[in-house]
């Protein structure tokens, strides 16, 4: 899967590839302005810096906790971006059943707690435990600002709402009593009232949260339709929502053949076949960037087609395709039957499904 284009990536971790927001180097700016206001000399305001990026170590261990009891529940993890006001793990989706997701949202505050612990031990056996109830937030003691302010992200996150995982653990909890959509808009509600709440305490005390709450207050919002449209797509077969009046293409036509296609038709996926079996997959994003190079129009698709892309089948759920459609952003899913194409399925199709209110 390709990188976020607003995100740096520095690399992988336990397989999984991690991500900085390109926003996130103004908190580090936001640290040094903070402590020069407050008179810190070079050293303090280094340490400012060091504790922000030793922070979001613990961050990123934390979105593991989730990404790796995921991967237990055999949910794969597309990435983990580094924001200014924490970390995101993006699943593929979560668990189904209330247990799984319990076990996913409750493992990142876990890896948490065992952080705080170990940082509380370790101010117990230097002798520093006596700064915990004094030390200043510029210049102050390291291990005491790191531990409280795991403390703080643990207390952040257990808050009952969306999109913080302790709206996830709620709805895992309500889920195991009714129906998920509705366990949903439960956390998501709450999420909403909150991020109000942060809305007003910024304009009084801390602009800060008035970031925070934007956050959650979208958050809550995106999480309470994807709920609802996973419902209404409940027991609908791909073929419900598939075109299947296509315009394919074969491995020996040209590039520029493609391009013609895109600007004659309404698509932004062709299937490329061999004798009615689909053989490759070429995209806009494939066309644009072969036609941007020197004579690129002139090679045949087969260059630079996607070999065996993901496939949907007629009575696969719709719901279960358009997960394969979020991995997969700018392509489209070919709908087979025994290996020959019978159909194409993209995510406009599926919002025009759920626009027109169909029934499969």
């Amino acid at each position: 899967m390709p990188p976020r284009r607003s995100a740096w990536n520095l690399g992988s971790v336990a397989g999984i590839r991690l991500q900085m927001h390109w926003t996130f180097p103004l908190l580090l700016v936001w640290v040094v302005v903070l402590y020069v206001s407050e008179g810190a000399g070079v050293v303090a305001t280094l340490q400012g810096v060091v504790l922000i990026l030793t922070l979001f170590g613990c961050i990123v261990l934390h979105e593991l906790g989730h990404a790796l009891m995921a991967r237990r529940e055999g949910i794969a993890t597309r990435d983990i971006t580094l924001l200014p006001i924490g970390g995101v793990a993006r699943l593929d989706r979560m668990p189904d059943h209330p247990a799984g997701e319990l076990r996913v949202a409750a493992a990142g505050p876990a890896v948490t707690v065992g952080i705080a612990v170990l940082l509380y031990l370790a101010l117990r056996v230097s002798g520093w435990y006596h700064l915990l109830d004094q030390t200043p937030v510029v210049g102050g003691n390291l291990l005491v600002l790191l531990f409280w302010a795991n403390v703080m992200i643990l207390a952040f996150n257990l808050l009952p709402a969306f999109p913080m995982d302790g709206g996830r653990i709620l709805r895992a909890l309500l889920s195991f009593r009714m129906e998920r959509v509705h366990a949903t808009a439960i956390a998501a509600r709450l999420g909403q009232g909150m991020a109000v709440l942060f809305g007003v305490a910024g304009l009084l005390w801390n602009p800060f949260l008035i970031l925070i709450g934007i956050f959650v207050y979208f958050g809550a919002a995106a999480e309470a339709h994807e709920a609802q449209v996973r419902h209404q797509l409940e027991g609908v077969p791909v073929r419900a929502a598939m075109m299947t009046d296509l315009h394919v293409l074969a491995p020996d036509q040209s590039v520029d053949d493609a391009a013609e296609a895109l600007l004659a038709s309404a698509h932004r996926a062709f299937p490329v076949t061999r004798d009615g079996h689909l053989v490759g997959l070429i995209t806009r994003r494939d066309i644009v960037r072969q036609r941007g190079k020197a004579h690129g129009g002139a090679a045949e698709v087969r260059t630079i087609m996607r070999r065996d892309p993901p496939v949907a089948r007629e009575d696969d759920p719709l719901v279960d395709a358009l997960r394969d459609l979020e991995v997969h952003a700018d392509a489209a899913l070919p709908v087979v039957r025994n290996g020959t194409l019978v159909g194409l399925l993209t995510t406009e199709n599926v919002q025009e499904y759920l626009a027109l209110g169909r029934e499969s």
